[in-house]
């Protein structure tokens, strides 16, 4: 029996786990080389009374539709060319009616035995050059959202291991990343 459900994407409980992993299938059907992708998250129920043309537009206007997911992800315009991440999230604050927001941006990584190797008289250029150099990095597509009640998820997909089967989930795999989205919620 596989543990996939008939649309390829992996079976979660909780709701924001279901959004981050969507979001990361969504992301993934327009390859890798992408740019870093914003989304709020809206309740689905109440998207469907208050934005009823928005939910049939999404496909989402069958109240009780068993498989509706409680989180509906709306990718955002993209970001401003140029602008760090970190700083435009700073820049961010969400309306009332979303209830969480995600964003999907790749990396290049290395192994824990490889970070202590990194030069440490090296500028943000010049370390992003030698990581990308680096024969054991490995290129990571992270998802990372976060509600405003704090709740996080994150989802990792390896450039060599890229298929749904293989995304691994978990609240605290980006932390950084999540304090800065969590961040926007700040009143």
């Amino acid at each position: 029996m596989s543990n996939l459900p008939t649309d390829g994407t992996a079976f979660a409980a909780a709701p924001l786990t279901r959004a981050v992993l969507e979001i990361d299938e969504y992301t993934a059907g327009f390859g890798w080389d992408q740019p870093v992708r914003l989304f709020a998250l809206v309740d689905t129920a109440k998207l469907r009374v208050q934005e009823p043309q928005l939910a049939a537009q999404l496909g989402l206007d069958q109240p009780g539709d068993p498989d509706a997911a409680p989180l509906t992800p709306v990718e955002q315009q993209e970001l401003p060319a140029g602008q760090p991440l970190d700083e435009f999230l700073a820049t961010l604050a969400w309306p009332g009616a979303v209830t969480g927001c995600a964003v999907t941006v790749e990396r290049l990584m290395l192994p824990p035995a490889a970070e202590s190797a990194i030069p440490t008289d090296l500028d943000e250029a010049a370390l992003a050059k030698w990581v990308g150099e680096h024969p054991d990095r490995q290129e990571v597509r992270m998802t990372v959202a976060v509600l405003r009640d704090g709740t996080r998820e994150c989802a990792l997909r390896l450039r060599e291991k890229d298929s749904a089967q293989e995304v691994l989930t978990g609240a605290e795999l980006v932390p950084g990343l999540a304090e800065a989205l969590a961040a926007t919620f700040d009143d």
